[in-house]
């Protein structure tokens, strides 16, 4: 079958923790080890419920200053602080760009209600046809309802399409649906492993 449409995740492909200090110094900062800071912004009950849409984002991050005592403008420093290290892939942007209009390429994300206005204040809008963004649908990866959402949109099948995922479990369920997954691990192995199933 014929691929028509390449979707990719966001956080650990195309935006990845290149810098580790800036989460380690809050760490310290709060008496905390690192994959504790860690799990607070990203698997407390909070960050679980902003995942589905079952809280605004807001609202989450006014549990993470209540839980450290923070006032507004703390916890406004605390989150530039907490994202410092992350950097967006600028370069395989560039190639999901060049993958149209030949193909359809599209986003499945487990983030945040802010993520859609993320995109589009750093310019990556244009580098995608369709958004699949978990607070929006209110289901997060690895259910089989997010991918067959963005299956929808793109109106594309399952066969007919690539998925690109650091985690092992999201890309088990796209295969069993009967996507292509690509485990990410390096770009340009993920660019040459979707150039041969492109071809």
């Amino acid at each position: 079958m014929k691929i028509k449409a390449i979707f990719f995740d966001f956080g650990g492909v195309i935006q990845r923790t290149e810098y580790q200090s800036p989460r380690q110094h809050l760490a310290q900062k709060f008496g905390m080890e690192y994959e504790d800071i860690d799990k607070l912004v990203f698997a407390s009950p909070t960050a679980i419920k902003a995942t589905v849409g079952e809280i605004k984002v807001e609202e989450h991050w006014k549990a993470i200053a209540k839980r450290l005592k923070l006032g507004k403008d703390e916890i406004a420093k605390f989150e530039s602080e907490f994202f410092a290290g992350d950097v967006i892939d600028h370069d395989f942007v560039r190639f999901i760009r060049s993958l149209r209009p030949k193909y359809k390429t599209g986003l499945i994300s487990n983030a945040w209600s802010d993520m859609r206005e993320y995109i589009i204040r750093k310019k990556l809008d244009d580098a995608f046809d369709t958004l699949t963004i978990s607070a929006e649908i209110k289901v997060a990866k690895p259910e089989a309802k997010i991918y067959l959402h963005a299956l929808e949109q793109a109106e594309v099948k399952a066969n007919e399409a690539v998925f690109v995922d650091d985690v092992s479990a999201n890309i088990e369920t796209c295969q069993k649906l009967g996507m292509h997954g690509i485990l990410f691990r390096d770009v340009d192995e993920v660019i040459n492993q979707i150039k041969k199933l492109s071809k």
